[in-house]
């Protein structure tokens, strides 16, 4: 399907009037159609019952999560299975699966929609090992993982993706993600979207008739269900383990853990529900139907410390003056985490944009759905990491379809304010951008209103990987040629630079020149 993508594929079904064989989750399908028009859109699916893959994330020394879940009609409201199904898993040391190390037999029960979540520990610390599992006389490809090491490591490899809409390409940057020589993948959010039908024709197609339609278990569970259609995503998590956190998108658009009536908190319980049931996810509750706690630290050996924020389900509403975005408890127990520290770089997996983002010149906040709409806590928080000496700080970011580079000071309006960290902002793999016209206009003007700002570049898609090293944090921005092509070669546009106990960023001499809407070296030369 070279040279076309989902969004052309429904806007010509639609101006043929198909849109019910053109879009997957239209009301009325069958399973058997459903699938049929996810094919026509690009989709495959592993031999059933195993059509979703398998997956494994949340690694540490010794253990890591195994995940599978059975849906021979991946496309179906219900599966036609037993109550409970037992899942063999397997564990080896080699890719052929001979020197096993682990196995064991597991209840897969249709509570938790089938799904399989397996907590393998007693595992060698930074070892590779390869995972299948087994059901109903069937066996599911087999997966890769690592886990973490401990003590002085040289190195550690891995990767940020976010923002992945089905509607909007292909995913040739997963492609590229299952390729990397990487020790783990870090998703930072809007894994899915649930945006809306009416009628059959999807809110993308046609705006003006945009409203939500994922509400149950079932049609979060079958909108997860379409995007692991995509084989390149299938793919990368077979590839490598993952961590992950949520943004929006996974329940609804900009919406607000603590708010909202009965009806939305049952939708949200939906939408967490069946993320669970689809995500390598380490829950540390004990409930039949989880809530899933995401925020947690991870280290990687005495390199790397890994905190993991979760920003939506404990945020207050937005331009609030006691307003927040991490909740009480979870802010507590970051500043917590800051003040114990170990001296090694401290690397935040945050969902929205940390730093300030003026529209103009001592304009208004772009978007206050960011921390810009939290702007208390953030000053709190940042003040927190200066005043306790933390160094060494990069955050890593997702959700703005657009990359960025930017300085994070404890007081972004301040230009004597010290720079504590960097922020690295990735682009989205297939998620719509603004224009190439509002990128030119709008990026000098971005970078007049924040002089925090370093780089910005608006037109591409792809992926962030970050090699980091006891001296030096390096950013590769990985971006694919093409989102209208699922086999698009992969580049990297440019990388940037954190020197180790030397906070800022420096952007690589060898890829300065490449494109980009604004660089401000550039800018004040």
């Amino acid at each position: 399907m070279t040279g076309l993508d989902r969004r052309d594929l429904l806007k010509a079904a639609g101006a043929a009037g198909a849109l019910n064989l053109a879009w997957p989750l239209s009301a009325g399908l069958s399973p058997a159609q459903a699938r049929e028009a996810a094919e026509a859109l690009g989709a495959d699916y592993d031999p059933a019952p195993f059509t979703l893959g398998v997956a494994s994330g949340d690694p540490q020394p010794h253990s890591v999560v195994l995940w599978t879940r059975l849906a021979p009609e991946p496309l179906a409201a219900e599966q036609r299975l037993p109550e409970i199904v037992e899942v063999e898993w397997v564990v080896a040391a080699d890719p052929r699966m001979r020197r096993v190390v682990a196995r064991g037999t597991v209840p897969a029960s249709a509570t938790l929609g089938h799904s399989v979540h397996v907590p393998v520990s007693g595992l060698s610390s930074d070892t590779r090992y390869w995972y299948a599992f087994k059901a109903l006389g069937r066996t599911s490809r087999t997966g890769r993982t690592k886990t973490a090491p401990v003590g002085d490591i040289a190195s550690v490899r891995f990767v940020a993706a976010n923002c992945q809409a089905f509607h909007d390409g292909f995913y040739a940057a997963h492609r590229g993600i299952a390729r990397e020589d990487v020790d783990f993948v870090l998703h930072l959010g809007d894994y899915i979207y649930e945006h809306g039908q009416v009628g059959g024709v999807p809110a993308d197609v046609v705006r003006d008739h945009e409203g939500p339609a994922v509400f149950t278990v079932a049609d979060y569970r079958r909108r997860h269900a379409l995007y692991k259609g995509d084989a390149s995503l299938r793919d990368a998590h077979a590839a490598h383990p993952w961590f992950l956190t949520w943004d929006d998108h996974e329940v609804a658009n900009d919406y607000s853990g603590t708010g909202g009536g009965a009806p939305f908190l049952q939708r949200r319980a939906a939408a967490y529900q069946a993320w669970y049931e689809n995500m390598p996810h380490r829950d540390a509750g004990t409930r039949s139907l989880p809530d899933p706690v995401i925020h947690r630290t991870r280290r990687w050996g005495d390199l790397l410390e890994l905190t993991i924020l979760d920003l939506r389900s404990y945020r207050s509403a937005q331009n609030l003056a006691d307003g927040t975005i991490l909740g009480a408890e979870q802010k507590s127990w970051l500043k917590r985490n800051v003040d114990g520290a170990p001296d090694s770089w401290h690397v935040w997996a945050n969902s929205i944009m940390l730093s300030q983002l003026r529209g103009r010149p001592g304009g208004p906040y772009m978007f206050t759905d960011q921390w810009d709409g939290f702007l208390a806590e953030r000053e709190e928080v940042l003040n927190h990491v200066h005043t306790s000496g933390l160094e060494d700080l990069v955050v890593v970011t997702g959700d703005w379809h657009s990359a960025f580079v930017d300085d994070i000071r404890p007081d972004f309006d301040d230009t004597s304010s010290p720079v504590i960290g960097t922020e690295f902002t990735a682009h989205s793999i297939t998620s719509g951008a603004y224009s190439a016209d509002w990128n030119r206009t709008n990026g000098p003007v971005m970078g007049a209103a924040n002089p925090h700002l370093k780089y910005f570049e608006g037109n591409r898609y792809g992926y962030d990987v970050y090699e980091v090293t006891p001296r030096r944090f390096s950013a590769h921005m990985r971006v694919i040629g093409d989102r209208r092509d699922p086999v698009s070669p992969v580049t990297t546009l440019t990388t940037f630079h954190v020197d180790r106990g030397k906070a800022g960023s420096y952007e690589d001499p060898a890829t300065r020149n490449s494109p980009a809407q604004w660089r401000r070296d550039q800018a004040a030369s």
